[in-house]
């Protein structure tokens, strides 16, 4: 199973669509993919809704997809919450990973990238090398939801089939 996250709570973020979008296109080539959302998630402790979302979307991944919004230079704390409040062990460890960073700026969330690469790291995954860096969101993503320059649908296309592979 692939896991996509959408890693902030904020409502009405690019991010939720990126994350849609990348569920659509994996979904075209790759069995059981789901989409976890934050928004509106209490993982500010272990508590029964947590437990719940590791049983449904992190326990069974084999891979998983971070979907970042640049916040303040790396990403949103709702993630890290998330996963210093997962069972690690089970969620985390030997499991592969792709990340996706989205920003309005010109640098596509790289330092949260790599912040990211370093923790996921330390919790024993394996990162994908191709990541992904969306920058100026705004003007990638139409209103309607649909990528708007062909490039950076084949650059996304082609670092799935790599993640599928990997």
């Amino acid at each position: 199973m692939i896991t996509i996250i959408s890693c902030t709570n904020r409502q009405d973020s690019m991010t939720l669509k990126v994350a849609q979008l990348y569920q659509q296109l994996i979904s075209a080539k790759a069995d059981n993919v789901k989409l976890l959302s934050l928004l509106g998630k209490n993982v500010y402790e272990r508590n029964d809704e947590l437990k719940q979302i590791e049983a449904e979307y992190l326990i069974p991944a084999e891979k998983i997809v971070f979907v970042m919004p640049e916040y303040n230079g790396s990403f949103p704390g709702i993630l890290k919450l998330m996963m210093d409040n997962s069972d690690i062990k089970k969620c985390w460890w030997h499991k592969k990973a792709m990340l996706v960073g989205v920003a309005d700026g010109r640098g596509g969330n790289l330092r949260g990238i790599e912040h990211m690469t370093n923790i996921l790291h330390y919790l024993k995954m394996h990162v994908l090398y191709n990541k992904m860096p969306l920058s100026r969101i705004n003007d990638e993503i139409s209103a309607e939801g649909e990528w708007l320059r062909p490039g950076t649908l084949k650059a996304i296309n082609e670092q799935i089939d790599e993640f599928i592979k990997f």
